[in-house]
């Protein structure tokens, strides 16, 4: 026997206010039609004032218990995804494991950007393959909203908040492909791509949060590259290729990111879920969003070979080939 993370219960939040490309109309020289061709963002949500990622989080995880019919307290431990946390320390996580009622077992954060969440699901995976958890809640929540320039139309347009939440619990397999669960993982980074996507402060730097830094053509170059050799190596690891995927659950960057990528693999887009249109690019919330809309459409079903990858700043990337 083999033993496997494989998914429970899924779940997500976003935010009450909607915000279309229409507004930004108001304040910056751009337009509906400018912004929906260079991203396919038509509109995305922003967090209230004084509503934190944690607080995002927490409605994602509690709709995800309710998803798997579980309680808190089967939880063993929560670890999070973000690069907006709600302070410099503690963690996001901790936060969460406080506002949920549980008061045993773990949190912890992971910070890879818009990676984040197939780092943080990869490592909940080794933990419970190591016998270290039976099951983990694994959430990406990111309101980065609070880090835009909104003088800047290149990068305030493309971002949004929100929260997505997986229960991946200890089961065993027989040791095939065939599993349920995580079957494989790639992760992969390279610091000398900072420039490329970054903010501009931080703790020891300038003391303040700062505000996000992007250059987009380099970006979407290395981009789409980078996604479908992660994807391809994440596949190979196991034996099985593109046309063996029944879901491409990307990052939700930009759709001609998501188009190109599904292109260079020789994938078709009725094979993609894509929610860039509604959620813009809501970074480590993007993966575990999509999944959990993906799941209530009726679109991911049990059984399902299902492929995710992203790439955010540092610059870092990866991609999870999972089981339904």
């Amino acid at each position: 026997m083999t033993l496997r993370a494989v998914v429970e219960g899924v779940g997500h939040y976003l935010p009450d206010r909607i915000v279309p490309n229409s507004e930004f109309e108001k304040t910056l020289d751009t337009s509906d039609e400018w912004i929906r061709t260079r991203s396919g963002i038509e509109r995305r949500h922003f967090a209230a004032e004084g509503q934190t990622t944690s607080d995002l989080a927490v409605r994602a995880s509690r709709a995800a218990l309710e998803n798997a019919g579980l309680s808190i307290d089967d939880i063993d431990g929560i670890i999070v995804a973000t690069s907006t946390p709600d302070l410099t320390f503690p963690s996001v996580a901790t936060m969460v494991q406080r506002d949920l009622g549980m008061t045993r077992g773990f949190g912890f954060d992971v910070q890879a950007v818009c990676a984040g969440f197939v780092y943080a699901l990869t490592n909940a995976h080794a933990l419970i393959v190591a016998g270290q958890a039976r099951r983990l809640l694994v959430i990406g929540a990111e309101t980065f909203s609070r880090i835009m320039d909104w003088t800047d139309r290149s990068t305030c347009v493309l971002f949004g908040d929100g929260a997505g939440a997986l229960i991946l619990g200890a089961q065993d397999g027989n040791g095939s492909t065939d599993d349920r669960g995580v079957l494989s993982a790639d992760l992969n980074s390279d610091g000398r791509y900072r420039e490329m996507l970054y903010v501009d402060g931080g703790v020891s730097s300038t003391g303040t949060a700062g505000k996000l830094r992007m250059q987009g053509n380099p970006l979407f170059r290395q981009a789409v590259e980078k996604l479908t050799s992660t994807a391809d190596a994440a596949l190979d690891k196991i034996g099985l290729k593109g046309s063996d995927v029944d879901w491409i659950v990307p990052h939700q960057a930009n759709i001609r990111i998501i188009q190109g990528t599904a292109r260079k693999m020789g994938l078709s887009m009725d094979k993609v879920i894509v929610t860039v249109q509604d959620h813009g690019n809501t970074s480590a919330a993007s993966i575990p969003l999509a999944l959990s809309v993906g799941v209530e459409q009726g679109r991911i079903r049990k059984g399902d070979l299902v492929l995710s990858e992203a790439i955010g700043g540092g610059l870092a990337w990866g991609a999870v080939v999972l089981r339904w």
